[in-house]
């Protein structure tokens, strides 16, 4: 029998709750989920549900043409009546809205480029099969994105986490020192394997026991994307890992949670919130001007492995960028800064 995986029941809820937003949108909507289902991922399809509910919700509550009416029975002649003005203000709507389950919403620039990609897509599926006349999403200026810092741990913080988490029971004391000692060697391998590897926190919670390789040190992780890879890691991996299954071995898992590799104190699959509030619970401790997620460890990983190759394609390849400009885009810090010391090797007169 199969071993159902964590991506495998992840892509099971997606598609659950894809079905109950679907039941919410109008009826020509499903002809589109379907027609890009061969080519975005569940996860991607339940986002852009998401974001296609909020254009409609905003078209109901805005938009005098549609008053009185309900999403599920909007006809596709709606989106004929939509104008660049119309997108226009529904991109100002973004910004600052309120929700009845969250209240107030607040997008930034990520955010709003995500949800007009979605609306964008959705436009485009419709004209390319001819089943409107007009796109206006394309008469409106996506929002632009304007690159950040990275943020990274430099060696000596790197150290000073990892010491941290192996030896900060020394410091504890009560009911917080006892479950420390419980969860001191899953913690330490886990941002060792962050550290050591620079897999993302949803590829690193969804791996199971049987994805570590200890004879190639290997482990087998699901990319964004769903592509299958083989990640390898070092001694120090190695270690940490090692001593966490030693552990492992005495955790009596809930059942159906049985090839997790990551345990969190209910003895279920540890998930993406918890690891990043356990990165940010260790890594508060070592700075308080950087904020430190997963995400980071990432970064100070490629930084890492960047400064000792100084090969930008190794460097995408073992992240899992698809695209090598991706790769060149988050490290272009650092070869600004080699450029810069470059500037001064050559000596055009002698002293």
């Amino acid at each position: 029998m199969k071993r159902v995986t964590y991506h495998d029941k992840t892509d099971l809820d997606h598609i659950e709750k894809m079905r109950q937003v679907l039941t919410e949108l109008p009826a020509f909507a499903g002809e589109y989920f379907r027609g890009i289902s061969a080519s975005k991922q569940t996860k991607t399809r339940l986002s852009y549900a998401y974001d296609i509910r909020i254009f409609f919700r905003f078209l109901l509550a805005r938009n005098p043409s549609f008053k009185n009416m309900e999403m599920k029975d909007l006809p596709i002649t709606v989106l004929d009546q939509v104008t660049a003005q119309d997108i226009e203000e529904y991109m100002e709507y973004l910004r600052v809205y309120r929700d009845e389950a969250h209240g107030y919403v607040t997008n930034g620039e990520r955010g709003l480029k995500r949800k007009m990609s979605a609306l964008r897509s959705f436009y485009a599926y419709y004209y390319k099969h001819e089943l409107i006349k007009t796109n206006p999403t394309v008469l409106v200026d996506m929002p632009k994105i304007h690159d950040k810092a990275i943020i990274r741990l430099d060696a000596g913080e790197v150290a000073a986490l990892l010491d941290y988490v192996e030896h900060c029971g020394d410091t504890l004391t009560g009911q917080a020192k006892v479950f420390y000692e419980k969860t001191r060697e899953r913690d330490l391998a886990l941002i060792t394997l962050l550290l050591g590897t620079g897999i993302r926190v949803s590829e690193c919670v969804g791996l199971d026991v049987e994805d570590i390789d200890f004879r190639n040190n290997g482990i087998r992780v699901i990319r964004k994307g769903g592509a299958e890879a083989i990640v390898y890691f070092g001694e120090e991996v190695e270690k940490a890992l090692r001593a966490y299954l030693e552990v492992r071995k005495g955790i009596t898992p809930v059942a159906g949670e049985e090839h997790a590799l990551f345990y969190s104190a209910q003895r279920k699959r540890l998930g993406v919130r918890a690891v990043e509030n356990l990165v940010e619970k260790y890594a508060q401790k070592i700075t308080t001007v950087k904020k430190i997620t997963p995400h980071k460890l990432r970064s100070t990983y490629g930084t890492a492995l960047y400064h000792e190759t100084g090969d930008i394609y190794l460097v995408a390849d073992v992240l899992g960028h698809k695209d090598v400009n991706t790769t060149k885009k988050h490290y272009a810090a650092i070869e600004e800064a080699s450029r810069r010391k470059a500037a001064n090797v050559v000596k055009l007169r002698e002293n």
